[in-house]
């Protein structure tokens, strides 16, 4: 029989969690498969870029969707587990789950209101050409990969957590060697990350560091004592890295302070990652080509 599509995963897929036990994907994949009467033709057909299964895709989707909807927690990398609500929607026997059947939850409505589903495509707009559908369904993944990041930064040890943020600094052209940025950091030992780092590789300049990995606002008190710590440490430039937003306010009193201080939130944390490779890697690569004109010009 043909592949189901990910919708059809959604409840098999609960099911297999529902045993209590951590599920990981590969568990998953080869469960659906025999719950479903995959022969092997069908567990081997691939997506068109060829890098991935497509039941492998659709499971990894199915778990993205339940994740949303909370009904499936994040238990390492790879790994799921089901959650209370999720053992009471079991308990209530539904015949299915769809996205119809998600949207009673409102992380998920949340989760939908800042991404597209992975499918169906998108329909083509009248004014759409191509390129833009293309764009469109792209943005979307990159967005669902950032929720997916930082879900799994929030869930990490604060060691960990210490880890990422030294090796993204130092992709992105601070701290010079990871060695020497490994040593200026977690200095005070808060919890989370206090310390300074080179902004260059000769060590002209100093950064004071600190991230708070919190799932509420942060708001303008706890900015104003990291302002205060600068000046303890004679430091003229902070970063401020929180896994969650930070509030209007703190956002304006960076402004309107001598001090230069970054904030970087939750989002925008994410984003970096993506952008310099930190915590993913490229499952799939597409080139857009286009005629060359310049190749059939007989012209001299």
């Amino acid at each position: 029989m043909a592949i189901p599509d990910f919708q059809s995963i959604l409840l098999p897929a609960l099911k297999l969690a529902g045993h209590g036990e951590v599920l990981s994907t590969k568990e998953a994949i080869e469960g659906i498969a025999k719950l479903m009467n995959l022969d092997e033709a069908d567990r081997q057909e691939v997506l068109p870029s060829g890098r991935q299964r497509r039941l492998d895709n659709r499971v990894n989707w199915a778990f993205a969707y339940l994740r949303q909807a909370r009904l499936l927690d994040s238990a390492g990398r790879g790994k799921v587990v089901i959650t209370q609500r999720g053992q009471e929607v079991l308990a209530k026997l539904p015949d299915k789950i769809d996205v119809r059947f998600l949207e009673q939850f409102p992380e998920f409505v949340e989760f939908q209101n800042r991404s597209h589903p992975p499918e169906p495509a998108p329909k083509p707009e009248p004014t759409s050409t191509p390129e833009e559908l293309v764009e469109a369904n792209l943005m979307a993944l990159r967005g669902q990969l950032a929720r997916d990041l930082l879900d799994r930064v929030r869930a990490c040890s604060p060691e960990f957590f210490e880890r990422l943020v030294v090796e993204l600094l130092v992709a992105m052209g601070y701290g010079g060697s990871l060695k020497d940025a490994g040593q200026a950091i977690g200095r005070s030992g808060d919890g989370g990350i206090d310390g300074i780092i080179k902004e260059d590789r000769l060590g002209l300049d100093v950064v004071y560091i600190q991230a708070k990995r919190w799932e509420s606002t942060v708001g303008r008190p706890v900015v104003q004592a990291f302002a205060g710590s600068l000046e303890g440490q004679r430091a003229r430039k902070g970063v401020l890295i929180a896994t969650s937003t930070f509030s209007k306010d703190a956002l304006d009193y960076v402004t309107r302070i001598e001090k230069k201080i970054v904030l970087i939130d939750g989002e925008a944390l994410a984003d970096m990652m993506i952008d310099h490779g930190i915590g993913v890697s490229t499952v799939a690569s597409y080139d857009l080509k286009r005629v060359d004109p310049d190749y059939f010009g007989e012209d001299g």
